[in-house]
């Protein structure tokens, strides 16, 4: 890795990683390659980036962390202002012109700003299985959705966003392929299958065997519709007309927590570096 991309990436993992987050640097142009040109990034191909996720820890390391000090903005959705924060941290550094992306962005025309999959996949964070990946596929005319895969936590994590450096070029940053961790053909469409059509179960996140899942904290939160919560966290009253999307695939929560359950929220139960309040 060039010296620069090297000392930049350390910078920006002294500020995420302690929190639950991975970065991995890649080229504009190995992301612009692979995406119709409706989707391009508006940068020369050299540019710098960095790839963000959040691994399972991130739930208890910011997440929480960011709760107890929820009061000082109004919260809409707690994951992406929590992530937002910790991104902004890093943009702000004086010595860095940073643009960044979050994956849940939009243009006007409600296009996405980044396909964070496809991102994932050239920075060689986590390998994206499509439907091409599979020969011979059985699925006839059914549309098949891909999900990329961890090669330490299989599908239990996200991808947040992308960090841009425009005026820093790397022509010489080697590409790093993500590693093939579902090799086989019965395993990817045993993937494909259980992400398209059984995403409720959680299975398809154990393609890999994960050094580290959700706690089910974090899986009966990203079971509960968005706009309960805030409810489920202690901090709002369910809303009248609950959405039914889910940010992360799974069931809907059907017992509310305990109060007491929902002030254990607040209290991470592993103590995260001290964070500043957002």
């Amino acid at each position: 890795m060039e010296p620069l991309v090297a000392e930049l990436k350390l910078k920006i993992e002294d500020s995420l990683c302690p929190f639950g987050f991975e970065v991995y640097p890649f080229q504009v142009a190995w992301y612009n390659e692979l995406v119709p040109p409706a989707f391009h990034l508006p940068f020369p191909g050299p540019t710098l980036a960095f790839l963000v996720l959040s691994t399972p820890a991130m739930f208890d390391k910011a997440l929480k962390p960011f709760l107890k000090s929820y009061h000082l903005q109004p919260l809409r959705d707690p994951v992406d202002q929590c992530v937002s924060y910790h991104l902004r941290s890093v943009a702000e550094f004086p010595e860095l012109q940073m643009k960044i992306i979050a994956d849940y962005e939009v243009h006007p025309n409600r296009r996405p700003k980044i396909l964070a999959q496809t991102a994932a996949h050239v920075a060689g964070a986590a390998y994206y299985y499509q439907r091409h990946d599979v020969d011979a596929d059985p699925w006839g005319t059914q549309h098949i959705a891909g999900v990329c895969i961890h090669p330490r936590f299989g599908g239990w994590f996200a991808i947040r966003g992308v960090m841009l450096l425009p005026g820093i070029e790397v022509p010489n940053l080697p590409l790093r392929k993500p590693p093939d961790c579902v090799p086989t053909r019965a395993g990817r469409i045993t993937l494909l299958e259980g992400f398209n059509f059984h995403w409720r179960d959680w299975t398809y996140r154990d393609a890999v065997t994960p050094e580290e899942r959700y706690s089910e904290e974090q899986k009966i939160y990203f079971s509960t519709p968005p706009a309960q919560r805030l409810a489920l966290l202690g901090l709002a009253q369910p809303s009248e007309h609950p959405t039914t999307t889910t940010e992360h695939a799974s069931s809907t929560l059907t017992n509310p927590l305990s109060p007491i359950r929902e002030r254990s929220w607040l209290s991470p139960s592993v103590s995260p570096p001290a964070s500043p309040g957002p």
